[in-house]
């Protein structure tokens, strides 16, 4: 019996998100603008019956495979947006599952930290450094999510509004992790959008 846990579409990465993506991907590299599917899976081996299902019946890309002890995550792209989600639905048909079977995200943590220090954001840097880097005296917004995947369509989300700069987002594991900065107004907004993304998941 697989078990669906996080299954997110993505209509359009956005222009950070896509080249973070790009830096830990160990398969086809995404681009801005493509089409993108997370799904994560437990038991995690059973992730790679469904990869090769979904490469099989669609022209999709295949930029991430991760397995660890307990969940399974893939993670598919193509510029065609049909084909993505044609690939998503060949995967849950082969599960017997759909979409409001995944489990239901909740946020373990968030907040906004106004006016960062030098000290800690030189920390954050060394620690993160496939993102970008958060300047002092920038707001800093931190979201932790459950299962983790959610966390990828938080950031894309927070990207599409607002001017923000994406520092961190791992989506690998038993939670989420996300850090954006920017100015004030404009975290406020990408941290809004973000929270209202996990509790709305999209659908293909």
């Amino acid at each position: 019996m697989i078990q669906l846990r996080t299954y997110v579409y993505i209509d359009s990465l956005q222009p950070q998100l896509a080249a973070y993506i790009a830096t830990v991907s160990q398969g086809f590299l995404p681009v801005p603008g493509d089409a993108a599917l997370w799904v994560e899976v437990s038991p995690g081996m059973a992730v790679h019956r469904l990869t090769d299902i979904a490469l099989k019946a669609t022209r999709v890309h295949l930029s991430q495979l991760v397995i660890e002890r307990e969940f399974g995550a893939m993670v598919i792209h193509h510029r065609d947006q049909s084909d993505v989600r044609e690939a998503g639905r060949a995967v849950l048909q082969r599960m017997g599952a759909d979409q409001r079977d995944r489990k239901a995200c909740r946020i373990t943590w968030n907040e906004i930290i106004r006016g960062m220090m030098p000290d800690h954001t030189v920390l954050i840097n060394r620690q993160n450094r496939r993102g970008s880097m958060i300047l002092p005296e920038q707001s800093m917004f931190i979201l932790e999510t459950e299962p983790a995947g959610y966390i990828i369509y938080a950031a894309n989300q927070a990207e599409k509004a607002a001017n923000i700069t994406l520092v961190d987002v791992r989506a690998v594991g038993a939670y989420g992790r996300m850090i954006i900065a920017g100015r004030e107004a404009d975290v406020d907004e990408a941290a809004a959008a973000a929270i209202h993304a996990v509790e709305n998941p999209s659908w293909t």
